[in-house]
């Protein structure tokens, strides 16, 4: 009998993030393979252009430097040709704050629950990393999302909606409750525990493990108690 998901994940994440881009399409792998139920948090780290010149200095620093962190990534991804560097490097506009689109996946999540929110993550994150395209650009947002399955219409009504920068700004809070620091960051809510970033092996590893602590160990521990109290 199908008991449902043994571990529940909560996945911090920006859509600008490479680290992100990289994980994400593991973590499909892995919920095809374990019984998982993969909760998105949005978890922008730099909200403003504002804010970017103040973390890089300018908006032309920002770009090389991120562009930079992408060939880090690309390295270590499963497919280091999406990362399109040359491409958003001569892109004629400022490496993009994470803010828009992070509202953008919690107007997705609304319209189609969890499920919604990973597929037009998945969608945007391909749109910026892949085409470099501006993710910070409304329309942008609204095109990609209307190729994901989503009626333009009422996800650009979503995009204006007081409650989708609550549920950003909630997100956030939560990150802060569970000193989140960094994205990507996935929760094992069962265990207390984080998964580590690494290879697809590497997690498949780490999941398995929080697996055997929810499942095996319990059954062990209270074996060993009926063991004790039928003993003498």
């Amino acid at each position: 009998m199908d008991r449902g998901p043994i571990l529940t994940l909560d996945f911090f994440h920006d859509v600008v993030c490479g680290w992100c881009f990289n994980l994400s399409p593991r973590l499909h792998r892995l919920a095809g393979e374990f019984p998982l139920d993969v909760r998105h948090r949005t978890f922008v780290l730099q909200d403003s252009q504002d804010r970017m010149t103040e973390v890089f200095g300018s908006p032309a620093a920002a770009k090389t430097t991120i562009l930079g962190h992408w060939a880090a990534c690309a390295a270590a991804s499963d497919t280091p040709e999406a990362f399109a560097v040359a491409r958003m490097r001569a892109a004629p506009f400022d490496y993009p704050h994470g803010l828009p689109a992070a509202q953008a996946c919690q107007v997705a999540q609304r319209l189609d629950g969890h499920d919604g929110h990973w597929r037009l993550f998945d969608a945007l994150q391909a749109a910026h990393i892949s085409q470099a395209r501006s993710v910070a650009d409304a329309e942008v947002l609204v095109d990609v999302a209307s190729a994901a399955g989503f009626d333009a219409e009422a996800f650009r009504r979503g995009l204006s909606d007081p409650r989708t920068r609550q549920a950003v700004a909630a997100d956030r809070a939560l990150a802060q409750q569970m000193q989140v620091r960094q994205v990507p960051s996935v929760y094992v809510r069962e265990t207390g525990g984080w998964l580590r970033s690494g290879s697809l092996a590497e997690l498949r590893e780490q999941v398995q493990a929080h697996i055997d602590r929810v499942c095996i160990r319990p059954a062990l521990e209270r074996r060993e108690a009926q063991t004790e109290e039928r003993q003498p």
